[in-house]
């Protein structure tokens, strides 16, 4: 793993045909939004592809910075010599394929310290649960490299563990709705393009029961900005691509602060659409009365054709 201070960042050439990898570290005005307290949460129309068949479900992106320990790579509840901050993002969605469902959820950890490169994360994991039984897959990033475990019900790949070295030019796919947002620093200029090494999602090699390892891909931006409505209503946004063979995605971001993520689509036919999104510090917030939050957030499991919360206003 090539951490890098700011020393580094300092020496970086601007305009080169390949840009020098940049810090992973909170931008200008971060904090003014991020350091209220609370936490972005955003519920989502999902439709994902399972078992040959488009689903339909419902997903919750969160969005909230913590510190992490760098020796445990474990939220650092109490203050630690050293504990660095990151924004988190968990990614829970939730789909039925017949008679019994599905509960996903991926955490990502991205660094707001300049502890990595822009890009790569500290830590990934991944759990997958449904009736048949349930998997566990985690990739941790130390100054040596990335450490990937997982554990899985399926006899072809029980548990395991592998160890890889990062490739110039990293980026993390399951951190992307974070990256995309530029919330650890710009990814790529407005109508520019560069060249990566992905590490796919958890989600997509455990579904596929295939090997993770990274694969070249072109990351690019829309110079133009378009104007899309999903159920939140309609917004300007402007489109982050990644292309490669067998992994693309398109990412729609709103260009007003605080660059929400309104929607995004998988070329395998996964699609989210912004159904609502509020700041909240929804950890305190378990009391009987605050279920009402949920069909605002349109997760109240009473989807209508739309997607939406029985509740929730349709635009």
């Amino acid at each position: 793993m090539r951490i890098i201070g700011a020393l580094m960042a300092m020496s970086c050439v601007a305009g080169a045909a390949q840009p020098p990898e940049e810090p992973s570290q909170a931008p200008a005005g971060f904090w003014e939004h991020w350091g209220d307290g609370k936490a972005e949460v955003a519920g989502y129309k999902l439709t994902i592809p399972r078992y040959g068949e488009a689903r339909t479900g419902e997903a919750v992106l969160i969005f909230v910075t913590e510190d992490l320990s760098a020796s445990t790579l474990v939220k650092a509840e109490s203050k630690q010599p050293d504990s660095f901050p990151v924004i988190k993002l968990n990614d829970a969605r939730d789909f039925t394929t017949g008679v019994y469902d599905y509960n996903v959820m991926t955490s990502a950890f991205v660094p707001l310290n300049g502890r990595t490169e822009r890009g790569t994360p500290a830590k990934i994991s991944f759990s997958s649960q449904e009736w048949c039984g349930h998997v566990f897959d985690q990739v941790t990033i130390k100054d040596d490299g990335l450490t990937h475990r997982w554990h899985s019900y399926f006899e072809g790949e029980g548990d395991g563990s592998t160890d890889h070295k990062i490739p110039e030019q990293a980026i993390f796919a399951d951190a992307l709705p974070i990256l995309v947002r530029d919330l650890a620093g710009p990814l790529v200029a407005d109508g520019g393009s560069r060249t990566v090494q992905v590490w796919p999602r958890a989600q997509t090699t455990r579904f596929l029961h295939n090997k993770a390892q990274f694969r070249q891909a072109v990351l690019s931006r829309d110079a133009s900005t378009a104007e899309i409505t999903v159920p939140a209503g309609s917004f300007e946004v402007r489109r982050t691509n990644l292309e490669s063979d067998g992994l693309t995605a398109e990412f729609w971001v709103e260009t007003a602060p605080p660059h929400r993520l309104i929607s995004w689509k998988w070329s395998d036919g996964e699609e989210g659409l912004l159904v609502h999104a509020e700041r909240l510090p929804y950890w305190s917030m378990s009391g009987p009365g605050e279920t009402s939050y949920r069909s605002r957030l349109g997760l109240d499991g009473s989807r209508d054709e739309n997607g939406l919360g029985n509740s929730v206003e349709k635009k």
